[in-house]
């Protein structure tokens, strides 16, 4: 049996009711598949996939904390290391009530090639705890917050493990976690980033995902010898990803025609306006139908139905996984878009993916065009490092070159390995790489 199906069998048998981790982890061995299969008996040597694959440590625990009723609550939390070959643990924490050991697991593998490919100094991790804050006053944020820093903080540290924001815990719970964390430590250093800007955050957080997208197609277009400059843009999503997606390409020379909530999308041949889409969806908190009776000329249409036949030369897909299905990839296909640079995880179905490979439309992977996020919070802790704090002219010039860097990386490797046109596989292979080299020098450990 191959190598590669042995260890996907280990995992599936030792880890029958983790689905998810075992599906990423399929789908990574399945990309990384010829480079692993050229010189297989030399990786099994060495065990190299059982110490990829396996994370380094698992923690574990109860989290006590008192309501505002004066109730004692308990909760799940988690923390998953994965390999610091690199540098220090690095990965977001998930406050959300369907948090579990499998999903914790499945995101810190994935974080390790994320890591590696935008060539950071990282390992990768994840955590998080059944906890919503929904329904909770800030005080039992707060208090929960303490109490998950209390369980946790003896596994962290900037050259051990790097908690940044994730879904649920943004600048409040990430400024709850780092008081606490200065409080048990007497140490002020960069352990956590997704701070406020007041005391050790940087510019440019939450721009950074959607500013890096844009980016990543400027820097693909311009290794094609093209152009951004008066591209048209099909966008969905209206959230603060696509919102500073839909500026910084705006900014870039491109068009963007359209964007869309769970309610509906909107057309707009003139190209959507950053500013009015930020005050309906972001200030007002109103629907997309909104900004069509707004915006003159302007087009809405109920449903999710349509937007991805709009005629366009970049595709940015911000909204949910597996948006892009085969008859939307169909229409991206027969259109001429000449490529999907994703700001979502996932955003094609399986078939959509082999599709989109096939006829020639480029599918960047989304672990390298939403980037922006884990390249801002390694800047964050750059300054936190140093005691120093960049501008955000000085932020955003980093941010664009790792862009840039990180595209050239998958390119790069997608022909040498003569991989025609699966970017997923380029970058998988370039962050195994990256891993693979700085475990070798390390010795069996």
């Amino acid at each position: 049996m191959a190598y590669i199906d042995e260890i996907i069998g280990r995992i599936a048998e030792e880890y029958p009711e983790q689905k998810e981790y075992q599906r990423v982890v399929r789908e990574f061995l399945t990309s990384i598949r010829p480079v692993v299969e050229k010189e297989e008996e030399r990786y099994r040597a060495d065990a190299i996939l059982e110490r990829m694959m396996f994370p380094d440590r698992e923690h574990a625990f109860r989290v006590t904390w008192i309501d505002d009723a004066g109730n004692t609550r308990v909760n799940h939390g988690y923390r998953v290391q994965f390999n610091n070959a690199l540098g220090p643990y690095k990965g977001g924490i998930r406050f959300e009530e369907d948090v579990n050991a499998d999903k914790m697991k499945a995101l810190g593998f994935q974080m390790v090639w994320k890591n590696a490919l935008a060539g950071l100094p990282a390992g990768g991790a994840k955590g998080g705890a059944d906890f919503s804050w929904k329904g909770k006053s800030d005080r039992e944020v707060m208090r929960f917050s303490q109490a998950y820093a209390k369980e946790l903080f003896r596994y962290l540290g900037a050259d051990e493990d790097i908690l940044t924001s994730d879904i649920g815990a943004g600048i409040r719970e990430m400024g709850y976690l780092t008081g606490q964390i200065r409080k048990l430590t007497n140490i002020c250093d960069g352990r956590v980033v997704g701070k406020g800007s007041a005391f050790g955050g940087t510019h440019l957080r939450d721009e950074a995902i959607g500013y890096g997208i844009p980016y990543y197609a400027e820097a693909a277009l311009k290794m094609a010898g093209e152009s951004v400059e008066g591209k048209t843009v099909t966008l969905s999503g209206a959230g603060m990803v696509a919102i500073h997606a839909a500026q910084k390409a705006e900014e870039l020379g491109m068009k963007v025609l359209t964007a869309s909530d769970s309610d509906g999308w909107v057309y707009d041949p003139e190209g959507i306006e950053p500013d009015l889409l930020r005050q309906v969806k972001l200030e007002e908190k109103a629907r997309m139908s909104e900004y069509a009776r707004r915006r003159p000329g302007s087009e809405y249409h109920d449903g999710p139905e349509g937007i991805w036949e709009v005629k366009c030369d970049i595709a940015l897909p911000c909204a949910v996984s597996h948006e892009i299905g085969l008859d939307q990839a169909r229409f991206l296909a027969e259109n001429g878009t000449f490529a999907v640079c994703p700001g979502s995880n996932e955003p094609a179905t399986p078939e959509a993916v082999e599709y989109l490979k096939a006829h020639g439309v480029r599918l960047y992977p989304y672990q390298a065009c939403n980037a922006g996020g884990v390249v801002v919070t390694s800047l964050e802790f750059s300054q936190d490092a140093m005691h120093l704090r960049w501008s955000e002219k000085e932020v955003e010039y980093q941010l664009r070159y790792h862009m840039y860097e990180i595209c050239r990386l998958v390119e790069d490797t997608v022909q040498e390995c003569g991989l025609k046109n699966d970017y997923i596989a380029g970058a998988d292979i370039a962050a195994f790489r990256r891993v693979y080299d700085a475990m070798c020098a390390q010795g069996i450990v």
